[in-house]
């Protein structure tokens, strides 16, 4: 997998169909060349660690039996209105609660929910449909949850989904310089050969800077499109998602080392200066090192991108507050912005997940600089009044990790935070982490468990808070899944075996090469 395709150039001349003898990927030598079962295989916690598991395992069952009673094949459940929610971001698809739920369900054993979400999948999961949906959104939440739950088990209808749709995103790449266009348009294709330039119509989100293309929309499909080509077969998708971002942006000229977060599909050059590790940016430099990872550590190209990226955001976005709080600041065309989005509390799980495979001076100095930013982002949530984290914080004008602007200071159950408890759990084993993971469930209890469901919430600061009527199918996916393993043994979903995606959904390294 990893970084193979890399260096030649994509054809596009793929022999057709009738010359190649009918691919299959075999599933059984995949799962034996996992070193740990899929759900672990060691117990022997201590009581209070299975309890506090079980009490996750609980509101997970809850979410979804709600999302089930009042929103089944809808996108999202509001909870408060006990009806569902569409949407626009996945362009007529539906269900995509569901489709994020399906590996947590199965990781969590709640067999019996894991069987009425795959029925849904098999008997109403539509994908032909028309309307405009972002590339970035239906590949890390619909293929990468299709993609994990046929690795988890096996199970064909999550495959064939995976790829039928993965074909209709091939469009979006049709631009000058093979660097996708954020939205795609699901409906207008021509299917008459996985080979053929599909005629799908394929533009940026009207917002981006002069119709660019966003670092972290592009920089996110290469995990869950090179798995496409390992199970299909077809090195169409393995190409599109390596020779475009990859090739292009090792080459393009960076300012101070830096990736600012716009990109111009059309003539490869950056459109402003602006770079964030939170929202617009994250995901691409997360990507980064887990291909390397996902590589089996084959994928140079991505590891010294990551390392050299890491290297210059250390230099020119790590500040520390006066109260001695490390974060990651914001650049504008050289001036720093000295906030920290919710999004970017993901950083500290990152950073430590790079540190394990960095040399010696560097794994001390970057597993403290985890730990630091972890704990700044635990100090969002400990100072707020529901104990959870504002969607923005800042450090200026005498507040610390705190949002001061009304248009912050909301929490819509996000995962970022949790995701940094559990790699920082499992690289260092030290108890604070799972402390700080209890006492977000208990303020998700407290705050956003509502009679129907969870729901976000306007105002962290304030209580009893304004809930805001939607439970995100991330919270499904990646909030109760993060939770839950941090109270799991470590061979769960081991890091040996597993990569998250940027959804959360686990996708496996590549330890060989299963072509049956």
């Amino acid at each position: 997998q990893g970084g193979e395709g890399r260096d030649e150039p994509a054809t596009g001349a793929t022999p057709a169909r009738e010359t190649r003898a009918p691919f299959r990927f075999d599933y059984e030598r995949f799962r034996r060349s996992l070193r740990h079962p899929v759900r672990g295989g060691q117990r022997g916690e201590d009581p209070e660690t299975r309890a506090r598991r079980m009490k996750i395992k609980e509101m997970m069952k809850f979410a979804w039996d709600n999302y089930k009673q009042y929103a089944l094949g809808k996108n999202e459940l509001r909870p408060l209105t006990k009806n569902g929610h569409i949407g626009n971001m996945f362009g007529g698809l539906r269900g995509a609660t569901v489709i994020d739920a399906l590996d947590t369900l199965y990781i969590m054993e709640l067999e019996e929910e894991f069987q009425e979400a795959k029925k849904w999948v098999e008997k109403s999961f539509d994908l032909n449909v028309n309307g405009e949906a972002s590339l970035f959104e239906v590949n890390i939440r619909y293929i990468g949850g299709l993609l994990a739950t046929y690795y988890l088990t096996g199970e064909e209808v999550f495959k064939n989904k995976a790829l039928e749709l993965g074909e209709k995103l091939l469009p979006a790449f049709n631009t000058p310089t093979g660097i996708p266009r954020g939205v795609i348009n699901l409906g207008r294709q021509d299917t008459r050969s996985l080979f053929s330039p599909c005629s799908g119509m394929s533009w940026s989100w009207g917002w981006a800077s002069a119709g660019s293309s966003i670092l972290a929309e592009f920089g996110t499909l290469h995990l869950e499109f090179l798995h496409l080509s390992e199970l299909s077969g077809n090195p169409v998708f393995a190409e599109k998602a390596s020779n475009s971002p990859a090739w292009f942006l090792s080459r393009v000229e960076k300012p101070q080392g830096l990736y600012p977060n716009f990109l111009s599909p059309v003539t490869g050059n950056w459109v402003q200066h602006h770079v964030s590790i939170g929202g617009l940016g994250d995901s691409f430099y997360e990507y980064l090192i887990k291909s390397w990872l996902m590589s089996d550590k084959k994928d140079s190209e991505a590891k010294k991108m990551y390392d050299d990226a890491l290297e210059a955001i250390e230099k020119h976005l790590v500040r520390k507050s006066a109260g001695g709080l490390t974060y990651i600041a914001e650049w504008r065309g050289g001036i720093l912005e000295h906030k920290m989005g919710h999004l970017a509390c993901f950083s500290g799980g990152m950073i430590a997940l790079g540190a394990e495979h960095a040399g010696e001076e560097r794994r001390q100095r970057h597993m403290d600089l985890a730990a630091e930013i972890t704990n700044t982002c635990h100090e969002s949530y400990a100072r707020s009044d529901t104990k959870l984290g504002p969607e923005a914080f800042r450090f200026d004008a005498g507040s610390e990790a705190m949002a001061t602007r009304l248009s912050e200071r909301y929490y819509i159950l996000r995962p970022e935070v949790v995701e940094s408890y559990m790699y920082l759990w499992r690289l260092t084993h030290n108890p604070k982490y799972r402390q700080w993971g209890w006492e977000v469930v208990k303020a998700l209890e407290k705050y956003c468990r509502v009679e129907a469901g969870f729901s976000g919430i306007r105002d962290v600061y304030s209580t009893p808070p304004m809930h805001d009527n939607m439970q995100q199918s991330f919270f499904l996916a990646e909030t109760l899944k993060y939770l839950y393993l941090l109270f799991c043994e470590d061979d769960v979903l081991s890091l040996d075996d597993w990569v998250f995606n940027t959804e959360a959904h686990p996708l496996p390294v590549n330890h060989t090469n299963f072509k049956a």
